[in-house]
């Protein structure tokens, strides 16, 4: 009955079906000639190809009509742009070849006056923008983006379309519009400041050197909305202050190491203790607590990251404990993950032990996806101390976990069992087991680890040869033990000879027993073992020949090739070649673990970079395994091979014995790694880059406590500075001097010298609006821990109408730091004596230009007034 109703079923919807196609065909039938005939207005062209969009929703191929769709982009009326634009985005695609005919009709739109058509050219490029589209069109976005005239909605726009673009094709962005964008997150708009704020975390990600001004920008912004609440009301959702905003400016703040500026430190620790303080209120709307709780995690991600303020680490730590036994199960999530962060940063793992019984629940959690985030921070917070009860969990748990998650727990038990085995019984017994509880979900890479290292360890060797032979001495072996015993009983299995229960011929017949139902590569490795068995049990010769004989007649290829050189080496007249052939094999060479490049493969190439990776401090600490979590961009790596041939590093090549030696040691061979070197980038806040008309202040500030750096039109710059010993100080006055406030004022400062020969620490930063004849101020310390030789630079930029930049050397020079010391003329030369002659006594003559003409020499008092601004007595 069930299936007499299917079919009538079937035949209404196919009856329906037919239906609709001869309703579809008439349709566009019409609109063809319709299009043909011409003579359409606006109108009627719009309503023609609404039609023509219809129908292809309803999944019809429309194969014409395109062209129509693109004349209307070209129309002055926004109801039949908007309908022109939106048949193009669905129509075409980014390889099209009608797409090059609407570029000059976006590009008109993009430079017109008018938002609305503005908006609609920003749609289009964003949803189709290929590589021809996006380079021909990317500088007009960007100036619509910077444009004072360009309303908040439109920059908002050109934000998000340059994002899209530069996602699909990174080189689109210039490197000259860093500082432009980076001055954009100071807009009053919240939502141009979140829309900006998202491009620039995606572009310093890529390029952190460049977009580093964003770092300071989201600070200080991050401050005003948090702890000065300086935002509009229609900003707060339900009470919390633009929660989007407070997360991208947190996120933005991991791509980069902790500040080194007192003042930039203290903003990042008001707000960090303000978020967590107003988390300690617990709100019962469940919208506010889904923001609050969005906001708190990034901000205990900062803290765990900045990884310098104890006691907010001492806060966040007690309270993730409470997060991982919450209720609600995206808590959960982040809870874990947040304390897997921390146990990669934390120098101990006490406060996370704590925690381990409910850690080791949360594998058993409803959601895979907590289990998942369980499962990283038991690898994570391993150590010595714990490794064998957290291995001996997650071989229990193995038995039921989810398929989708198997692999990876298999990879990390394989990992946490080499990196913290004691005790070599415990390797070889968990090793064996977890292969045997895995099954089909243990990959290459794990079977042969255990080769590499019972190879390469001795004592491992009979004890690893006895277990093996139980394994394939059982009913029930999976096909990995069988590999596995093959490769250890053809090399180590004259060691146990003697033993009971492992005689020759009783590991031939354990190894025969399985070959029948075993695939053709573990059958390979097999044969290579009898061969070796030949060589190493003279009394089981005829039995392991009989073998060779079968199958040498097998339709296998590479059975039947290895059968029949086997046969013949056996049958020689002397044994003096097989035992050449069959020599025992040497150690592994020392290599990067296959199992840490399996396993931080599966998570490499995400969207957003981590700045962590899973593992504990040792893993974040090695340089060569964060760089395993790097997508390479390739399909597939290449390794050289002893005989200089490239073999794929995630592949094996077969040795004497048929076994498999990995070849995965963390390099690429040049012939197969196409390396992308990144450009330079130009540092413009260094003394290349000065400005016209810097040096007369600095001049005049090298002799003088107090005077103007710089001015034109538009601001001056004034120094006032202090030495003490080592110490100095400099305060630096900023005065507008137009009719109008000038906004997104930056100072950026570079210091050419190593921190141990000059240290600098910002104390404040300038407000990032000053208006009309109005003042701010900057204060930064220098220390002269030696000798140093260069100035430091200061950039300045702000928008003034366009972007305004000045690069200056400040007069922080080596003579300033110099202390004159009163002396007799007996101690002056009793000192003097006491140089020594060279080289710490020299003499160089050189002129001086200033203010007593050429002979200024014999000016006494101008020359005092010199030698005494340098420090020096008289």
């Amino acid at each position: 009955m069930r299936g007499l109703v299917q079919f009538i079923a079937d035949l209404r919807n196919a009856r329906a079906r037919e239906l609709e196609e001869k309703r579809i065909n008439k349709e566009l039938a019409n609109i063809r000639q319709k299009f043909k005939d011409g003579n359409l207005n606006g109108y009627h062209k719009k309503k023609y190809v609404c039609k023509l969009l219809y129908i292809y929703i309803l999944g019809w191929n429309v194969d014409f009509g395109h062209l129509e769709a693109v004349n209307l982009i070209s129309a002055n009326k926004y109801s039949e742009k908007q309908i022109g634009y939106l048949a193009v985005t669905l129509f075409l695609h980014e390889q099209h070849e009608l797409l090059h005919l609407v570029v000059n009709s976006i590009r008109k739109d993009l430079l017109g006056q008018n938002e609305l058509f503005n908006c609609l050219a920003l749609h289009a490029i964003a949803n189709v923008g290929g590589r021809e589209m996006g380079e021909a069109l990317s500088g007009d976005v960007h100036m619509l983006l910077i444009s004072p005239t360009s309303k908040a909605f439109v920059k908002k726009k050109a934000a998000l379309t340059l994002l899209r673009l530069y996602r699909k094709y990174p080189g689109i962005v210039q490197q000259e519009w860093a500082e432009r964008i980076i001055s954009l997150m100071d807009d009053p708009d919240m939502g141009v400041c979140l829309s900006v704020t998202s491009l620039v975390m995606a572009l310093a990600q890529d390029q952190p050197d460049q977009y580093k001004g964003g770092y300071v920008k989201a600070a200080q912004r991050l401050k005003r909305i948090v702890v000065d609440n300086d935002i509009a009301p229609d900003y707060l959702y339900y009470k919390v202050p633009c929660p989007w905003i407070q997360v991208k400016q947190l996120r933005l703040m991991h791509y980069y190491p902790p500040s080194e500026d007192t003042h930039v430190r203290n903003l990042i620790r008001e707000s960090l203790q303000q978020i967590l303080q107003e988390a300690m209120m617990m709100p019962k709307n469940v919208q506010q607590n889904n923001a609050q709780n969005a906001v708190l995690f990034e901000a205990i991600n900062l803290v765990i990251h900045l990884d310098t303020e104890h006691n907010l680490m001492v806060q966040i730590s007690s309270r993730l404990g409470k997060f991982i036994q919450s209720r609600e199960t995206n808590v959960r999530y982040l809870g874990l993950d947040a304390m897997t962060h921390f146990a990669a940063r934390a120098e101990t793992l006490d406060p996370i032990k704590r925690h381990q019984k409910i850690i080791i629940s949360s594998l058993r959690d409803r959601d895979i996806s907590v289990r998942r985030k369980g499962l990283d921070l038991l690898y994570s917070m391993c150590d010595p101390t714990n490794s064998q009860p957290i291995v001996n969990e997650l071989l229990k748990y193995l038995q039921s976990a989810d398929f989708a998650i198997r692999e990876e727990m298999v990879l990390k038990i394989a990992i946490l069992t080499e990196k913290y085995a004691t005790d070599i019984q415990w390797y070889v017994d968990i090793s064996l087991r977890l292969i045997a509880l895995a099954g089909d979900h243990v990959s290459d890479e794990v079977w042969q680890r255990v080769i590499q290292i019972v190879t390469n360890n001795e004592e491992l060797q009979v004890y690893a040869a006895q277990n093996i032979l139980d394994y394939v001495k059982a009913e029930q072996c999976h096909e990995t033990l069988i590999k596995i015993g093959g490769y250890l009983l053809g090399e180590f299995g004259h060691l146990i000879a003697d033993t009971k229960g492992c005689s020759p011929i009783e590991q031939f017949l354990a190894l025969q027993a399985k070959m029948v139902g075993c695939s053709s590569s573990t059958r390979a490795i097999l044969l290579s073992s009898f061969v070796k068995f030949v060589n190493l049990f003279p009394e089981i010769k005829p039995q392991l020949l009989h073998v060779f004989r079968a199958y040498s007649h097998t339709l296998d290829s590479e059975l039947q090739q290895r059968s029949c050189e086997y046969l013949s080496l056996a049958t020689l007249p002397t044994d003096d070649l097989l035992r050449t052939v069959c020599d025992e094999m040497p150690p592994f060479p020392e290599r990067t673990s296959a199992l840490l490049s399996r396993l931080h493969g599966k998570h490499a190439g995400t969207s957003d970079k981590r700045t962590w990776i899973v593992g504990g401090k040792d893993a974040n600490a090695d340089s060569k395994e964060i760089l395993l979590t790097q997508s390479t961009g390739l399909k597939r790596s290449f390794t050289p091979t002893a005989n200089g041939t490239l073999s794929p590093t995630n592949g094996t090549h077969p040795t004497t014995n048929g076994a498999s030696a990995t070849t995965t040691n963390g390099t690429h061979g040049p012939e197969a790694l196409e390396q992308t070197v990144p450009l330079k980038v130009p540092n413009l806040a260094s003394a290349a880059h000065l400005s016209q008309g810097w040096e007369p202040g600095y001049r005049r500030l090298l002799f003088s406590a107090e005077a103007i750096l710089y001015e034109d039109a538009q601001i001056q710059i004034g120094v006032r500075s202090e030495y003490r010993g080592s110490m100095g100080c400099l305060i630096l006055y900023f005065t507008n001097r137009t009719s109008t406030a000038i906004g997104s004022f930056t100072t950026t400062l570079d210091n050419p010298n190593p921190t141990e020969q000059l240290r600098i620490d910002t104390k404040s930063l300038p407000d990032s609006t000053i208006h009309s004849d109005a003042q701010a101020q900057q204060t930064v310390m220098f220390e002269a821990k030696g000798v140093f030789s260069l100035p430091p630079t200061i950039r300045v930029s702000y928008l003034a109408g366009a972007l305004q930049a000045l690069t200056l050397q400040l007069p922080v020079v080596i003579h300033k730091f110099m202390d004159a010391a009163d002396l007799t003329a007996d101690d002056f030369f009793k000192r003097w004596r006491q140089i020594g002659g060279p080289p710490r006594e020299a003499q160089r003559v050189f002129g001086l230009q200033g203010g007593g003409g050429e002979g200024v020499w014999s000016d006494a008092a101008w020359t005092k007034r010199v030698v005494e601004a340098c420090g020096w007595g008289f």
